[in-house]
Parts: C-alpha cells; sequence; structure tokens
C-alpha cells in the first residue's frame, strides 16, 4: 500500500534510463545473479538471452523494483526503481490469471493508477489516454473484450498499450513472443520500433538466440553472471556461447561471418527464478 501512493521518483535526465551495478540476487542461499553491471541508453533495446536457471526474470524484476537485491544497485533516471512511474514490467503469460473478468479497457487503465492516485476515479483525460494507446496498438474494436477471450498476440498488444497508458520509459518484457505465430510477432516488432522513435527503453528476453541476432542492436548473454553485453556480432562468439550454454548449443557458418544459432536447451517456459 505504501508503494501505491509513495510519491513517485524524479528523474535525473543526465543520467542514463538503466545502470545495474554490482548486482547479486539469492534466492533460499542459492545465486540467481552475481555481479552483473550494465547500462543502457534512451531508445535503446536490448534482448536478454541465456539458459533456464540463467537469471533472466530475476534481473526484470530487480529492474521493476519487484524483487530486492541481495546486493549491488538499480538505477533508473539516477534513482532506485522503488517509486518510479516510468517502468512498466509485462510478466511471462503463464503468469497471468486470464479467467480474471476484466475488459481490454480496464487493463489498460491500469497503467494509469500511479498517475490518477489511489481511491480517484479515472478522468476524462485519462480515458482519452486509454483509447489513444489501444489504437496505436490496433486493438480499439476490442476495447470491450475480455482479456481472456483474446489471442496471444492480441493479448501481448494489449499490455504493451497498458505501457503506452502509463507513458513508460523504460519497458520490461519477459517472454513476450513465446508461443505467437510471425505475423503477431512482427505486430510487436512494429510496436517496439513506434516506442524507439519515442526514445522508450526496452529490455525483452528471449530463448530465440536468432532472433535477438536479427531484431536487436544490444544483447546480452547471460548465465547467472553476465557474459558479454553488446552488439549480437560481439555477444555471439563461440567462446561466449560456450560458457553460457556448454554442450547444448550449436554452431553452423552463416553468412557474412554471422552465426546461425541453435539452441536445443530451451524449450518450455523461463525459470521462476
Amino acid at each position: 500500500m505504501n508503494q501505491l501512493i509513495s510519491r513517485p521518483a524524479e528523474h535525473d535526465r543526465t543520467a542514463p534510463p538503466l545502470e545495474v551495478e554490482d548486482l547479486a540476487v539469492r534466492y533460499n542461499g542459492a545465486q540467481a545473479l552475481s555481479g552483473v553491471s550494465f547500462a543502457l541508453p534512451a531508445g535503446a533495446r536490448a534482448a536478454v538471452v541465456g539458459p533456464n536457471g540463467a537469471g533472466k526474470t530475476t534481473l526484470l524484476k530487480v529492474i521493476a523494483g519487484t524483487l530486492r537485491p541481495s546486493s549491488g544497485s538499480v538505477r533508473v533516471y539516477g534513482h532506485g526503481p522503488g517509486g518510479h512511474v516510468c517502468i512498466a514490467y509485462v510478466p511471462q503469460r503463464t503468469q497471468v490469471d486470464w479467467s480474471f473478468p476484466v475488459t481490454v479497457a480496464e487493463v489498460v487503465m491500469m497503467g494509469r493508477a500511479r498517475k490518477i492516485g489511489l481511491f480517484r476515479w479515472p478522468s476524462k483525460g485519462d480515458w482519452d489516454f486509454v483509447h489513444t494507446a489501444l489504437e496505436r496498438v490496433d486493438m480499439a474494436e476490442l476495447d470491450e473484450r475480455r482479456i481472456g477471450e483474446l489471442s496471444g498476440g492480441q493479448q501481448q498488444r494489449v499490455f504493451l498499450a497498458q505501457a503506452l497508458a502509463q507513458e513508460a520509459e523504460l519497458i520490461l518484457l519477459d517472454e513476450p513472443l513465446t508461443g505467437l505465430d510471425l505475423p503477431s510477432q512482427n505486430a510487436i516488432f512494429g510496436l517496439l520500433d513506434e516506442l524507439r522513435r519515442s526514445q522508450v527503453t526496452v529490455m525483452l528476453t528471449t530463448h530465440d538466440l536468432n532472433l535477438a541476432a536479427e531484431r536487436f542492436d544490444q544483447v546480452m548473454l547471460l548465465n547467472q553472471r553476465l557474459i558479454a553485453f553488446g552488439p549480437p556480432s560481439e555477444v555471439f562468439t563461440a567462446a561466449h556461447l560456450l560458457q553460457a550454454y556448454g554442450d547444448h548449443v550449436h554452431l553452423l557458418p552463416g553468412a557474412n561471418g554471422m552465426m546461425v544459432l541453435t539452441d536445443t536447451c530451451c524449450e518450455g517456459g523461463e525459470e521462476a527464478a
């Protein structure tokens, strides 16, 4: 409750949207993340990849402020993650209760909650934000549909609309492309392209190494520690991939010196930690 009514954190516009320093997280005595440090500039689009249990979901939760680190720090525009209205976190679809009786418009309005304040009703201006966000993701005609009645791709677009209504400047997406067909994936990337033009910073976890190489300007290779971070051509080297995946990754020569990457160890859902 205190977090809902706390004053939003002010931004230091001279600081990067996201800066992580020597981050470590432990669960029940076991190390989930250790010594993770990186920074993202405004408008960056970064893919976080690694095997199951690598700590990808853990990293997003710490950045979002829903999980406290054991040590290290996370700074969003110069301040800790708690109290920021600008951070939107979209969890894995398997962690959402799709049977909850809520409409598409109501889900998107949840993105306005921190700006509206506790015990206040949405204004006409807030509903205008919601409808504009739904139009941007091409879901306005389904605003009264129950969220559980939508396809996976439509549900992801609704959650992106929620982030737009929230006026988020840092969006964290946990496995948003899992189970989506190619047209749905392309629709999501169209929205991400629009967000980049608006200088919105996006971090997205995925198991698809080929997609990360093709669609992202920065890739973070994680396996409880940060193995490599930078352009895909620098991250996806044989040495780095063997450190992350061991014998579970197959490397094949690709065009222009790039590698065609096939990860066979990560079928199924992402780790709980």
